[in-house]
């Protein structure tokens, strides 16, 4: 054992120093084809890995040098150039891409059973039958339930070719018997658009997660749908919204910007320049758009809320955004790995980058900004927000506007410590509301069989029971004794609308969460009392 340590170093070492020649190769002038052709720097590397592979005194994993060294030559460029391992690009492109081809549900392993939480709107599973609270026990004949089952194993089941067909055995608790379906595997959307509804009477509200390539045509679909219902103002909700593909952001922009306005404009290495301008197509030119941003907003949403703020078009909302004004292509290198490679930076119309400082090979300030942003109580007071006067850039009608990190809001909203705080978000990203809801219902769904959507999201109350309940199961799941009494509105928020989520649909969800939102009910005062909108 000591003599392998010994050569670790010297393994590393040379895996680095050959993974520079790799880095020398990375030019997007050429096809991912052209990178892996035959020359001799390729053919240097090739002998380098195969001398380890067959003459080093130990066996070495080749394959994770390589991974190392290119992980090791993308960390000492940008936070955002990034390698994607080939067991990861499946899964981040088919999110990406908006959709994948499956039966349609969203389910959880409950004791070890995969369990329907609820199918797909209009999808295969929901046509079929299949009903939320079914337990699928056979896929094929295979069994899909049990400790020893995979999350991969169960997905390869129940995915496949489009028009392929699974035959299921479920268990139907609520009727105790066996039934058997026969389901066509169909595409099946990934959501971009999580809520849109009304408001007002005429203020619509479209809350989006990201931007895929199925984004635009979602969106789209959502503000006809709220013109068609007398929406003549838009809340587009950006919040936590990460960012996703240039292009779809720019179409999106589009729809709110008059003819021949500039989008943005991007700038490469050697200077060359790309601008996009509106087209003709926009929908919404004429309509009042407020923009909510956060902290977590980042990129494609901060091409809309820049390209918005610096035309004098409508009014963004909230806190200072993230900023990440660096723009990624990306690369397969042949052997079902990618590379996302930072090729350009984009700016808003006025000139600015919002790009926030980084270092080289140093990230670790970088992704703590929030914190810093935090302790420096920039998240509670807008006087806090750090600006640059050398970064200060002015818009067509005079409006100043700073670039060097993020988009500054023209309407601050302070974070709202009530809701948004770290033991709420834990118990949100670990899936307990979600879970636990479901073993609630789980109990017996009749209870719930005659209740409609609006008196739900108008008249129910969560009950001190439930919440002790829902107190109990989480001490239960994470062993610890907290109890939930300096937050116990937003607990009975969150409860209430994760049941409208798994009775009736998202929307519900946003609607409920939106009533006691600060920033979205901020929007609805300034939406009828700012004087850029008065007649």
């Amino acid at each position: 054992m000591a003599t392998k340590n010994k050569y670790i170093p010297l393994i590393i070492g040379v895996a680095i120093a050959a993974g520079v020649v790799i880095g020398g190769k990375l030019n997007f002038t050429d096809t991912s084809d052209n990178l892996f052709t035959t020359n001799s720097k390729k053919d240097k590397l090739n002998r380098l890995i195969d001398y380890i592979d067959y003459e080093y005194v130990d066996d070495v994993n080749t394959d994770s040098i390589v991974d190392v060294t290119v992980n090791g030559i993308l960390d000492n460029l940008d936070p955002h150039s990034t390698y994607i391992p080939k067991e990861d690009l499946e899964r981040i492109t088919e999110s990406m891409k908006g959709d994948f081809v499956g039966i349609g549900i969203n389910y959880y392993p409950y004791k070890d059973t995969i369990t329907v939480i609820k199918p797909t709107e209009d999808g295969p599973s929901e046509g079929a039958g299949i009903m939320s609270g079914d337990r699928i026990l056979l896929a094929d004949g295979d069994t899909i339930y049990g400790r020893g089952v995979t999350n991969e194993f169960i997905s390869k089941k129940l995915k496949g070719k489009k028009n392929s067909t699974v035959k299921l055995t479920v268990y139907r608790k609520s009727e105790d018997e066996i039934l058997e379906f026969e389901i066509k595997r169909k595409t099946i959307p990934i959501k971009s658009v999580d809520a849109a509804y009304m408001l007002t009477d005429d203020l619509g509200y479209i809350k989006m997660n990201r931007f895929a390539e199925t984004s635009y045509r979602e969106f789209k679909v959502a503000l006809e749908d709220l013109q068609d219902q007398g929406a003549t103002k838009l809340a587009l909700d950006l919040r936590d919204n990460p960012g996703g593909f240039l292009g779809i952001a720019e179409q999106i922009a589009d729809e709110f910007l008059e003819d021949d306005k500039l989008i943005l404009f991007t700038r490469d290495k050697k200077g060359r320049e790309e601008r996009t301008y509106a087209t003709r197509r926009g929908d919404f030119e004429e309509g009042e758009i407020y923009i909510l941003i956060n902290e977590n907003s980042a990129s494609a949403s901060e091409v809309i809320a820049g390209a918005l703020q610096d035309n004098d078009k409508g009014i963004i909302v909230g806190r200072r955004s993230y900023g990440k004004g660096l723009v990624q292509r990306e690369m397969a290198l042949g052997d079902g790995s990618a590379v996302r490679l930072t090729v350009s930076r984009y700016y808003t119309p006025t000139g600015r980058s919002i790009q926030r400082p980084y270092t080289n090979g140093d990230n670790s300030s970088y992704y703590n900004d929030y914190y810093k942003r935090l302790r420096t109580g920039e998240l509670a007071d807008e006087d806090n927000i750090e600006v640059d006067d050398s970064l200060k850039f002015t818009t067509p009608k005079g409006k100043v506007v700073y670039g060097g990190g993020g988009i500054i809001p023209d309407v601050f909203v302070p974070v709202d410590r009530s809701f948004d705080n770290e033991t709420i978000n834990y118990l949100r990203r670990r899936g307990h509301f979600g879970y636990f809801v479901f073993e609630e219902l789980d109990k017996d769904r009749s209870v719930y069989q005659d209740v409609t959507k609006y008196d739900f999201i108008n008249n129910f109350e969560v009950s001190d029971d439930i919440v002790v309940r829902f107190q109990d199961y989480v001490n239960q799941k994470e062993g610890t004794n907290i109890t939930f009494v300096a937050y116990n509105d937003e607990i009975r928020r969150l409860i209430k609308a994760t049941l409208a989520r798994q009775l009736f649909d998202d929307n519900s969800f946003e609607e409920i969460l939106n009533k006691e939102d600060i920033m979205v009910q901020e929007v609805i005062l300034i939406s009828g009392e700012h004087p850029s909108f008065k007649q």
